[in-house]
């Protein structure tokens, strides 16, 4: 293995047992032979202990080792602190990569040096039946990785495929690596790679097969529920967004618009709140009025958090904006 232009694949595993074979194979038959999977067992009740010494004794390119802490995080920094490639990027004990994946991403991330991000299209794939949600993310997070647009809609979801990405080295050190205790920490580690202003590389291959099935951990594990997302969200507009000297308004009197409204509460920062439903105008939720939308007229120097899901709302929404000549990811922002 040429250490110096060699790919570290940094992968926790935690009771994997039923896919981790697939999983392994993908990696070891890849196109691109010049890696080093890094496997940390995260404490498996199951057999995947044993299924990673066997493909250790078999292939030298895969090491081994055993989480002492407990977690994703604590796993993945005993991976990176384990590593010694040039090349990162994550997989997922239970995923398939394309045989083409490590090939393709660094051949883009070579081609475009640092400061940037190798991306690869994702595809979902389950024994039952996909729900909506999951095809519709799909989708639309394909639709960003061909025009290399991800960030742009950053504050709606985790804009970067996890696992399908590649950076130097000195990128992800220089983004903190998996430094935070934050949680969602894939959604949390995208948002880093934006603050440091890394570029994604457009792709339009499927290099990447995320399985789902009804106890996978971003499904059960109370750190990927919608709350943790919020406050991945709020935090990070807060740094990076937020102008003080405008007025903060939330649109929006959903599930998601009330989370951010206990969290800037909380936060004992100020926003005036409206929505469209007669049924809340004029009514107090967590002391806050609900005012009309039509209010948005009377504030000077705005800035909006809008967290209507609706997909017809949304793009009247913007409309709306656009009438007013405000700039999208600065005067206003998405959050669903």
């Amino acid at each position: 293995m040429n250490e110096h232009q060699a790919i570290s694949i940094l992968m926790p595993v935690k009771n994997a047992a039923l896919f981790l074979r697939e999983c392994l194979d993908s990696i070891v038959n890849q196109e691109e032979a010049n890696f080093e999977l890094i496997a940390v067992d995260d404490h498996s009740t199951d057999s995947s202990l044993k299924i990673l010494e066997e493909y250790q004794k078999k292939d030298p390119r895969v090491q081994v080792h055993k989480n002492k802490q407990h977690g994703i995080i604590a796993a993945l920094r005993l991976a990176y602190k384990k590593s010694s490639g040039v090349f990162i990027t994550r997989m997922d004990s239970d995923d398939i990569m394309s045989l083409r994946k490590l090939k393709r991403l660094k051949s883009n991330l070579t081609a475009f040096g640092a400061g940037h991000i190798a991306l690869g299209k994702v595809k979902y794939f389950s024994e039952s039946t996909l729900g909506e949600g999951f095809i519709r993310y799909e989708h639309w997070l394909n639709r960003l990785i061909e025009s290399g647009t991800n960030f742009n809609e950053i504050y709606k979801e985790c804009v970067i495929p996890s696992p399908c990405w590649m950076v130097y080295r000195e990128d992800l050190d220089r983004c903190e690596a998996f430094t935070p205790d934050n949680y969602p920490e894939d959604y949390d580690l995208a948002f880093r790679f934006y603050r440091k202003d890394l570029t994604p590389i457009k792709c339009d291959e499927v290099l990447h097969y995320w399985r789902d099935y009804a106890s996978r951990t971003s499904r059960t594990h109370e750190h990927y529920s919608d709350n943790t997302f919020m406050d991945i969200k709020s935090n990070y507009f807060l740094q990076l967004e937020y102008t003080p000297k405008k007025k903060l308004v939330i649109w929006g009197a959903g599930k998601k618009g009330k989370s951010l409204a206990k969290i800037l509460n909380a936060k004992n920062i100020p926003f005036t709140w409206i929505c469209d439903n007669p049924n809340k105008i004029g009514k107090f939720i967590y002391d806050q009025k609900m005012h009309s939308f039509t209010q948005l007229e009377a504030i000077k120097n705005s800035q909006s958090i809008v967290t209507v899901a609706n997909p017809k709302a949304q793009k009247e929404i913007r409309a709306y904006f656009r009438v007013k000549k405000g700039i999208e990811n600065s005067d206003f922002f998405f959050f669903c």
